[in-house]
């Protein structure tokens, strides 16, 4: 079936010396893996690598024979052209640590429109902003609304948040945040694209992504750690 969607890369792996094997979320079919074939040779090889930086936006025209090996490309496009992302030290960073959270995250082939819809317009703001400290961690308690595992927020009031159910309790448990940590998650939560990036200091970030990558941990079978994430922790640092 011949298909013409939006999609963004997830992940790129290198095949024998020119080749590429790439993985992409995509507006009309969901996770999707593609074999570039000499994307290392032939003509304009820097301009066909670029397609593939992490959480590149493409408009791609693409077979899909839907039987659970790779699917090709016919033609790629650059939907959303970044200024920033991938110039940027700290963005480029972040995007590369996303990607690989994501890569982690994303495990179902199906579609999820709203997911896609919510990553195309938080990653359109990052390009396009400098106070960006805390998007990272914005994005990723905002994305376990589209994967079914946000907090419920119904007694954000209570003092613990219990991480294997989700919740805020009266009660310190096994699975419990810490009162101060579960104050500074409460902050995330209220936390906007647009609010004040100052809100944490680097010590109070660095707790919050702890926070948030033992939550995914936590929500989805066979998560691991990125292995991006020292790299982020100097940046920030």
């Amino acid at each position: 079936m011949q298909v013409k969607t939006k999609a963004i890369v997830i992940s790129a792996l290198k095949f024998q010396e020119k080749s590429l094997i790439v993985k992409c979320f995509t507006l009309s079919n969901g996770l999707k893996s593609y074999f570039v074939r000499d994307a290392f040779s032939g003509r304009k090889v820097s301009q066909k690598i670029a397609y593939f930086q992490p959480l590149s936006i493409l408009e791609i025209e693409a077979v899909h024979k839907n039987k659970g090996t790779l699917e090709n490309f016919k033609e790629i496009k650059t939907a959303v052209p970044f200024q920033s992302i991938h110039t940027d030290i700290v963005k480029s960073t972040m995007v590369m640590f996303l990607s690989e959270m994501l890569h982690y995250s994303i495990q179902e082939e199906e579609k999820n429109e709203s997911l896609f819809l919510f990553l195309e317009t938080a990653l359109t703001w990052l390009d396009q902003h400098d106070e960006i400290s805390n998007f990272h961690l914005m994005l990723l308690l905002e994305t376990t609304k589209y994967l079914g595992f946000y907090p419920d927020v119904s007694e954000m009031n209570l003092p613990y948040f219990e991480m294997y159910d989700g919740v805020f309790t009266h009660f310190h448990g096994l699975g419990s945040l810490t009162e101060h940590e579960s104050d500074l998650f409460k902050k995330l939560i209220d936390l906007k694209f647009d609010n004040d990036q100052k809100v944490f200091n680097v010590t109070e970030r660095q707790i919050l992504l702890k926070i948030l990558i033992d939550y995914y941990r936590f929500h989805l079978d066979g998560f691991k750690n990125p292995k991006s994430l020292e790299v982020l922790k100097e940046v920030f640092s």
